[in-house]
């Protein structure tokens, strides 16, 4: 299993009245092939973190690499494309357009990668029936259940296969039995060349990952794996 993901030193501080400073010299290695499970206390820092590792924040100091390239925090638009086709992003609330359908949320993350509209539309009825919503393609978010909006997202986060799967707390808004097949639905994705990292407070679904890491004080602990 190689290095998919490398944190050197990073630290992450968000001003207000004062200096806070969230993240403090985080050097981690992710390997590929693997899903590993991030919790902590609430401002402890998790969607910090994730959102430094899916390239939309940027951290205040430290290098990240991702399939061994070095990420430059100051080029945005190679950022937005690399975060297109290798980063698919799952959030607690489903973050779905709420005037487009099922199939045009997918649509247009597959789009996004430089798919043509054809393209991009058949591969999305073929994201959308693997997670067993053939049946509500053209629905719209608020004709959803909160599982199958979910699946919606996952499937968008899948739509351009994506080495990384980065996901805040997945199954935080849903009720156990539909957390529990959420989470089933999103271990499924993993594969040799693919990492999962998912931010929980629930340490059932964080116990069937193959790496428990917790932030503490600004650092990443290892808890198993």
């Amino acid at each position: 299993m190689s290095n998919l993901i490398q944190l050197s030193k990073i630290n992450k501080s968000f001003l207000s009245l004062k200096r806070i400073n969230v993240l403090k010299k985080i050097s981690y290695k992710f390997k590929s092939g693997k899903i590993y499970s991030l919790m902590g206390p609430s401002g402890s820092g998790k969607s910090t973190l994730l959102n430094l590792l899916s390239l939309i924040d940027r951290p205040s100091s430290g290098s990240i690499i991702i399939d061994n390239k070095k990420i430059d925090p100051n080029n945005s638009q190679k950022n937005d494309l690399l975060r297109a086709n290798k980063i698919g992003i799952i959030y607690q609330q489903d973050n779905l357009l709420s005037d487009f359908t099922a199939i045009e949320n997918l649509t247009l993350a597959s789009l996004a990668s430089g798919k043509n509209k054809k393209d991009a539309s058949n591969i999305s009825k073929i994201m959308l029936k693997k997670v067993g919503l053939a049946k509500r393609l053209n629905h719209y978010p608020s004709q959803l259940s909160g599982g199958e909006k979910q699946r919606v997202s996952i499937a968008r986060a899948l739509i351009n296969n994506p080495q990384i799967i980065l996901a805040d707390e997945p199954t935080g808004s849903l009720d156990i039995e539909t957390a529990k097949g959420i989470f089933e639905l999103l271990k499924k994705q993993i594969k040799p060349d693919r990492i999962i990292i998912f931010a929980t407070h629930n340490r059932f679904f964080a116990n069937k990952s193959d790496c428990l890491l917790e932030i503490v004080d600004g650092n990443i602990k290892t808890i198993n794996g």
